[in-house]
């Protein structure tokens, strides 16, 4: 399989790109800042980059990694979860489409932020996650119930991220609503959209797909345990 497109191997082009400032590692491997993501990559499948990228994983969380091709493990990893996923881009986003009263999320709203992705879990999130991008939220009696923002930023492409919704307040498409914010921004800046489902949650797929968003290939998230 040839891996020439950015969002083939998303980690290593954000932290190669916008979101260097937040790499720990070398020209061999790096990882994101574990306050922020799991998420890390080796630089090539060569024994020296996948034993760099072994050397990265010193967070209880571990390391995760998602890439459209066959990577080699660091020697010696131990294998905690494995997933195959689509990866979805959005040039542009379907007409229509519910709307909600929404707000902007920050520093304020952090602790609710996580609490809220630890509930739901829409994918790794982390005490710093929420300052990887914009996000937005809905808040009911001053509560924070829904969210949507952004994390990996490639050259070019802007990740659409942590879209969860409260249990109680489902139903109520604050998650399609949000999410049409999110990339709706993001197009304007110039970029394209994209963001990751597991493949076996075709409800969620279809979802994303009456946004506008479609299929570009596979990957494979892997969650490497880090140490005890």
């Amino acid at each position: 399989m040839v891996l020439n497109h950015p969002l083939d191997r998303p980690v290593w082009s954000a932290l190669t790109s916008r979101q260097a400032h937040l790499a720990l590692g070398d020209a061999r491997a790096l990882r994101f800042d574990p306050d922020y993501a799991l998420f890390a990559a080796a630089a090539d499948a060569s024994p020296v980059s996948t034993a760099a990228l072994g050397a990265l994983n010193t967070s209880p969380n571990g390391l995760g990694l998602v890439e459209a091709g066959d990577m080699p493990l660091p020697p010696g990893a131990v294998v905690r979860a494995s997933a195959a996923c689509v990866q979805m881009v959005a040039a542009s986003l379907n007409g229509g489409g519910r709307t909600v009263a929404f707000e902007p999320l920050g520093e304020a709203d952090a602790a609710e932020m996580l609490a809220l992705a630890t509930l739901t879990v829409p994918g790794p999130f982390f005490e710093k996650t929420h300052r990887l991008g914009d996000f937005i939220g809905v808040k009911a009696d001053g509560r924070l119930v829904a969210m949507a923002g952004e994390r990996m930023k490639p050259a070019g492409f802007t990740e659409v991220s942590g879209v969860c919704t409260h249990p109680d307040h489902r139903g109520r498409g604050y998650a399609g609503a949000l999410m049409r914010v999110v990339t709706q921004r993001i197009l304007e800046r110039g970029e394209q959209a994209f963001l990751h489902a597991y493949a076996a949650n075709t409800a969620t797929i279809a979802l994303y797909e009456t946004l506008g968003f479609r299929v570009r290939t596979r990957i494979t998230y892997t969650v490497l345990d880090g140490p005890a």
